[in-house]
Order: C-alpha cells, then structure tokens, then sequence
C-alpha cells in the first residue's frame, strides 16, 4: 500500500537535479557527456574563503549555531547589505538559512494560507513553483517574451493581480534566462505595487554580483518598497561556495520572526563551519571575485556567438547570471534521427541522447518554448558542445 502523502506525490522532481543525476548516471557508463545543465560554478573556491574555515575549525565551532545565524555573520550580512545595495536591516531582520532555497521555503511557509496566490513571472526558478505549491499557493504564471528580455511588464503585473494575490516572487539577475531588471524597469513594477499595499515582494538576488551591466538594483532600495519585500541572497554563486549552503534573507522583522519560529522547528541553525567561511567571504568587496565575473562575460559572448550560428534557435543577450535560454520551437512537431520533438522536454533529452549534452527543459521554468544551458563550463567544453548541438541538427 502506498501510504504517501499527497503533498509529496504532487510535487515535481527539481529538472535540474533529475538532469545532473541522468548525466552522472551516463557518464559513469562511460559516455562522454558535457554538462551544461547544473547551474553550479566550475571555479574554485578562493583561497581566503578556505583559510577562514580551517580556522574556525581550529577554533572548536563545532556546536549548535544560533537558529538564526551567529551574531558576527548577520552583522556581516547588514554590512554587505549596505555597502552592495544601499540596504538598512538590523539583526533581528536577518535569518541565516541552509541555503537560499531554504530562504525561500521559510518564506512561503510563514506567508502562505491555502488558496494565497503568487504571482510567477516566467521564466521563472525551477523551484519557485512546487515552494508556492507545498505551502497550498497557488502559483500564477505570467508568459514573458524573449522581445522582451524576458521580463515582467508593468501591465502585465496589474492584469496578474487578484483579490487573492499575496506576493510576487521573481530574481534578478534571473536564473534562467540571465535577464537584468533595470532600476526603471523596478520602479515601473514598483509603482503598480503601490495600488496594492498587501501584496509582499520576494527578490531573489542570489546571482547579484554575476551582473555584466554595472548597477544591480534591489527592489527594497525604493523607500516605498522596504517594508514589504524581503531581499534574497547567499554565497553559492558569487563565491562559488554551493555544497556549503548558505544562504539569508532581510526582510520586515515580523517576517524574519516568523521563519526564524519556522526554521527552529525543522533544521535549526545553518552549519557552523560554513557561516564562520561566509563571514569573511562577505566582508571582502566584491572586487575579490571579479576574475570569475570577467570570464563567465566572456563565456557568455562565445556561446551566444556560437548559438547564433544555428538559425534555427531564437536567442537574446542575457545580461548577468551564467545561462542561456535560447526559443528552440522551431523545432516542435519534427522528426529528428526517428525522434520526435512535440516539445521542449523532448528536445532536451535529444540532445542529450544524440549530442551527448545535457541541458534543461524550459518547462521546468515555466517556459515551454526554450531549454536552459548553463555556461558555467569551460571555454572548451562550450565550443565542443555547440558543435555536437548543431551536428545533431544537421
């Protein structure tokens, strides 16, 4: 008898994941798969990040940290916050999570009722919709156009809005697509948010720093905006620290109250080892990183030069995090080598069948058009697996 819970049976399994775990699973036959499909950095992490975790485990931290983080770490983040983005939080604002998908998880639990609509500009992050969904949201999917950079519209946002509507989640620089929202872009979103003054925003920043445009605009740094959106962030992508898992929130203090209640009842505080790491890592100015910012910008402009040879994908210029999300439904309703292609999905695991690449189905982000490559790979890697990708075509 299967005794599972609902709430489990109707959830998606992470594409991503599922993705990386098939070409482990394939590459451990021995085919020669190139991974484009995690979004995970292939730098290492620098050197004064680890230096700061064998000290603090000389030290003995090696007990229950605070639910919440260690004081020293939220002093760390509040002066990262102001120093990055002009952001004013105080302790009890901040709460250090296993992650920043633990973040947004604590986020939903503490915000949602059952019924609660949240409003999904897609694409959108893999997980973003099962989150909404395991806490008894209703997730709201609004279609972006590639014309359009993939970003929300300001009418696009006021027809969305119900009576129902509790937040708006949405990430910029945006996994998948790589778009950037401008502070006019923000302002626009923001002025319409104005007629509205229940609706909460969830900016998710994770990618902050990988931004080849110059400014990174948080939405709280408009003052009619601070009290009701919680800023999302962490070190797993800027500082190539992802299997540490570290990430925080600021945010209104009853929020932040709330998922600290939350997080006490289901993993406590985040590893002690890991937040001593991150408050060095956030002390540094981000000037320390740069060198993986300048070459995830040059392997952006190859692959998009090398994707624009294959005149069968629609592409854009993404902007900041380290993918591509070109529209590849050209392709909808063909045969290629005896498969048939009805969708994104289909083309994804032709491709990894036929090519030997992996990447992700736009589905999976609420797009059904376009597949997600990541370029967080090497220079070679990239040209080889274009050059399988457009072989396959042929």
């Amino acid at each position: 008898m299967n005794q599972l819970s609902d709430r489990v049976l109707g959830m998606s399994t992470s594409a991503t994941l599922a993705m990386a775990a098939k070409t482990r699973e394939l590459k451990a036959e021995g085919r020669d798969i190139i991974g484009l499909s995690l979004g995970e950095p292939d730098f290492n992490i620098p050197d004064f990040i680890k230096e700061a975790a064998k000290i603090a485990i000389d030290e003995n931290y090696s007990s229950y940290s605070p639910v919440d983080g260690y004081a020293e770490l939220k002093h760390a983040i509040i002066t990262k916050f102001k120093r990055d983005n002009g952001l004013t939080y105080t302790p009890g604002q901040i709460v250090v999570s296993t992650g920043a998908k633990q973040s947004l998880a604590n986020v939903a639990a503490v915000m949602l009722n059952k019924g609660d609509e949240v409003i999904l500009p897609c694409p959108y992050w893999v997980s973003y919709n099962d989150i909404v969904k395991l806490n008894e949201g209703v997730p709201v999917e609004v279609q972006t156009s590639i014309e359009n950079d993939f970003k929300l519209t300001a009418a696009q946002l006021e027809a969305a809005i119900t009576p129902k509507t509790k937040m708006i989640w949405y990430s910029s620089p945006c996994n998948p697509s790589g778009s950037v929202y401008s502070k006019e872009e923000l302002r626009s979103l923001a002025d319409v948010l104005q007629k509205y003054p229940n609706i909460i925003v969830v900016s998710d920043e994770i990618y902050e720093h990988i931004n080849f445009v110059g400014e990174h605009v948080s939405m709280a740094q408009f003052d009619d905006m601070f009290d009701r959106t919680v800023t999302v962030n962490g070190v797993s992508k800027a500082f190539a620290m992802t299997g540490w898992r570290i990430g925080y929130i600021g945010g209104p203090e009853y929020i932040a109250r709330a998922c600290n209640k939350m997080q006490g009842q289901i993993t406590s505080g985040a590893n002690s080892i890991a937040q001593q790491a991150t408050i060095t890592a956030l002390n540094e100015p981000p000037s320390r990183i740069k060198f993986m910012v300048d070459k995830f910008k040059t392997r952006r402009d190859l692959i998009i030069s090398l994707l624009n040879d294959i005149p069968t994908f629609k592409n854009n210029v993404p902007e900041g995090a380290f993918y591509v999300f070109p529209d590849i439904s050209y392709y909808f309703g063909k045969e290629l080598r005896g498969h048939q292609i009805k969708n994104a999905t289909d083309f994804s695991l032709y491709l990894l069948e036929e090519a030997l690449v992996a990447t992700v189905t736009g589905e999976a982000f609420g797009n059904p058009n376009c597949i997600r490559l990541s370029y967080a790979a090497s220079e070679e890697q990239i040209i080889e697996a274009v050059r399988r990708i457009k072989e396959s075509l042929k």
